[in-house]
Order: structure tokens, then sequence, then C-alpha cells
């Protein structure tokens, strides 16, 4: 399309508002061409873009001084690539319809505007609403409902129950509804506890390759609407996250622990269950997290990588860390006592 259509339909303003430039791709800012757009995202990349060879660049108005090409001023560079992205490379959608490969319950009911791929089972009980896409080896099992526009991607299992919301992305392998991980001693044995529950999903809600989240032992594990799962996370039973919250990759949410709206949770985070987590809260990555937080703010744990000769030797020194405090305090308690026995002789 024409720049100066790209531009009115991101909500960009031209600096070169007379400019005829055609754009038919989204490029790198250093590996462009005169057909491309790209994007500048921060001051900190200002000598690439000087030798950007990019038909246009998305920037901010401070930068565009040092651009060599037309510029689209926003105020949210990468905002503005992903629409600019999702309007030259528009998904082409899967075929309405059936396979015959596919097997579907008499009961189920699928909307004529949906399409269901290859070797797909749809149980009984499922409803499947307009426009959902259900790809290649997915199943979907009893009672179960599939909001309108939502997208299951491939290989994707819905245990029995589960309710998805609206224009839900399921990427490969997710699995949404198991069972939770819930297990009685009895003398040496664990014996299964039956989880009853189910999940509920909100609208526009994604979740990453091979993620899992599980049912709820009673009751809902929820997912709140806009909520952003990465891939290999898990999601224990009667986990509540709130509206337009995002994880990264290898997260894991034990049971039963409530994390509010618009939090981000970075990768390789641990959270123990039953916590309470309130809203705008962060944890970078790594994160362990074993109490309650309900005050906005950015959290961490984790020790950062050191130099191995480094890291052996405070290990040696985490053995001593008790004796030494016991030696400290022992110490502040002598010098409190001369520095009281000088003040007597003072006086």
């Amino acid at each position: 399309m024409l720049l100066t259509e790209l531009a009115n339909r991101i909500g960009a303003e031209l600096s070169d508002p007379g400019a005829v430039i055609e754009i038919n791709d989204v490029c790198a800012l250093t590996d462009a061409n005169p057909f491309g757009v790209t994007y500048v995202s921060s001051e900190k990349f200002r000598h690439a873009l000087r030798e950007t060879t990019a038909g246009a660049v998305i920037l901010a108005p401070a930068l565009a001084a040092e651009a060599p090409c037309a510029c689209l001023l926003v105020d949210n560079p990468v905002l503005a690539f992903a629409r600019a992205a999702e309007l030259l490379h528009p998904r082409s959608r899967s075929p309405v319809g059936c396979h015959p490969s596919a097997v579907i319950a008499a009961g189920a009911e699928v909307h004529p505007s949906a399409s269901i791929g290859a070797l797909c089972v749809i149980e009984d009980g499922v409803r499947i609403a307009a426009g959902v896409e259900i790809g290649p080896h997915c199943v979907i099992q009893r009672d179960s409902l599939i909001g309108a526009e939502t997208r299951l991607v491939a290989s994707v299992t819905v245990c029995e129950r589960t309710i998805i919301g609206k224009r839900v992305l399921l990427h490969p392998g997710a699995v949404i509804g198991r069972d939770g991980f819930g297990f009685a001693r009895d003398g040496e044995r664990w014996i299964r506890v039956p989880q009853i529950g189910r999940v509920r999903l909100g609208d526009d809600v994604e979740v990453g390759t091979n993620s899992a989240v599980d049912r709820g032992a009673i009751g809902e594990t929820v997912v709140g609407d806009g909520v952003k799962i990465d891939n290999l996370i898990q999601i224990g039973h009667n986990v509540e996250i709130g509206d337009h919250t995002a994880m990264a990759a290898c997260s894991g949410i034990s049971g039963s622990t409530r994390i509010g709206k618009g939090c981000t949770i970075a990768g390789a985070v641990g959270m123990a269950g039953h916590l309470d987590i309130g809203d705008d809260v962060h944890f970078t990555g790594m994160a362990m997290v074993t109490r309650s937080f309900e005050q906005p703010g950015t959290y961490s744990s984790g020790i950062p990588a050191m130099p191995s000769a480094d890291w052996r030797r405070n290990v040696a020194r985490f053995r001593h860390l008790d004796e030494m405090a016991k030696r400290l305090r022992r110490l502040e308690e002598r010098v409190a006592e001369l520095q009281k026995a000088q003040r007597d002789q003072a006086d």
C-alpha cells in the first residue's frame, strides 16, 4: 500500500505528507529494503537508524532528524509496527467446513462458519461458535464451549466442560482443563483426589506452545480477559489470573493462587500456592514467590550469574552465615556496653 494509506491506518503522522512511496513489507532496521517499513523503539538504536536502507521507519518524533528516509511519527513505535505488520502480512484463514477425517459427535454443535481441520475429534455436547478455527489433530472433549473467532492452531487438547471465550488463540500443544495435581496420602501411597471443576478462559486470551491450564479441583480455574501466557507455563488448579496480565516462558503458578490485573511475570518465575498477588505487580526473571504481594510494584529474587570462581567462594561462605550473624550480634552488644561505660565515665 502507499505510505500515506499505511500512516492513516496505523494512526501515524508522516514527516513528509507529500511522499509517494509504496510499502509492501516489514523489515528489520539493519536488514531493510526500499519497499519495507521498519521501526525504532529506543534512542540506543540511533546509529543503526542513520544507516538504514528502509523505505520508511516508524519512530518517536524526537528521533525523526536522525532518519535518512520517510518517517511515520507515533508515540508508541512498537504498537504501530505491530499494526503495520498485521496490515501488510494478513493471516490467511482456514477454509470453512469440516475436514472429511474429522470425527464429530452427533450431539456437538458446530457453527456453519467454523473450520474443523484434519483428524480432529469433537465430542458430544461441544458447542463451537461462529468463525472458530480448529486446526489439525485437536481434541475438544465433551460439553466444552469455544467462543466466536477463537483459533486452535494444531494439536490442542481442550478437556471436558472447559469454557473458552472469544478471539482466544491456543498454540500447538496447549492443554486446557487437564486434571489438577491433587493427591492425598494413604500410608506410603498417593491417592488421586478427583478434580471435578473446570477452566474458564476469558476473551482475547493467548496460551503458548506446550502450556497447561489445570481444571479446578472444586470450582473453576479462571484466566481473565486479555491474559497472555507464553510457552511452557504451568497454571495450577483453582488459580485466578486477572485481566491483561502477561506471563513469560517457563513460569509456574501453584494451585489456588490469585493474581491481579495488569501484572507481568517474567521467565522462570515460580509461585507457591494460596497466595494473593495484587494488581500491577511485576516479578522479574526467576523470582521465587513464597508470600503474597498485594501492593503494586516490581519485585525480584534469584541470584544473577557470576564467574564460577566467585560463585564457589560465595557458596562456601553461605554455610557460615549463621555463625557470622551471631558473632556480629555479640560484637554489637559489646560495642554498646563500651559506649555506655564511656558515657557513664563522662558523667
